[in-house]
């Protein structure tokens, strides 16, 4: 098995994975992205961020992995906003 063909297998293991699992339903982009992996997405509370970032970790160690996965929550407005 070639080197691209190993990480595509592995992105395909980690992302079935996250479908088996609650991390499953959030929308999460894995993609290749020539020697490393892209993990993007937003997801809704610290704690899902950091369940994502040990599944990451456990299934692509070894790899180079750019995690780019912000919390939804911390994007909020820090004032009410007026809606009239």
């Amino acid at each position: 098995m070639n080197d691209h063909a190993h990480v595509e297998y592995r992105i395909a293991h980690l992302k079935e994975r996250l479908a088996a699992e609650e991390l499953g339903e959030l929308g999460i982009r894995v993609e290749p992205r020539g020697s490393s992996v892209a993990v993007i997405g937003t997801v809704p509370t610290t704690h899902c961020r950091e369940e994502m970032h040990r599944t990451v970790n456990e299934e692509l160690a070894g790899l180079t992995v750019h995690f780019d996965v912000v919390v939804a929550e911390s994007a909020a407005p820090d004032h009410p906003e007026e809606v009239s």
